[in-house]
């Protein structure tokens, strides 16, 4: 499965996290890659993704775009 890419590069807090929460409505055990360039997506992405139960993968930095690769929680197996 290819990541999914939220493209929010320009947009101010919170709008990075909304489009990112939006992105990942459904989706489980997904890889998600945002980009941004408000530097508070730092902040903010890992904190959305505790409460959704996902975790952050990585966070890398070039040239004043943040790109941040999360996983959505995995679906139950039952």
């Amino acid at each position: 499965m290819s990541e999914i890419v939220v493209d929010a590069r320009g947009h101010r807090c919170p709008v990075p996290s909304l489009r990112l929460r939006k992105a990942a409505e459904g989706l489980e055990g997904r890889r998600l890659v945002l980009l941004a360039t408000d530097p508070m997506a730092r902040i903010d992405v890992p904190y959305l993704m505790q409460g959704l139960g996902g975790r952050v993968v990585s966070v890398e930095e070039a040239d004043g775009v943040l790109t941040l690769t999360v996983e959505t929680r995995a679906a139950p197996t039952d």
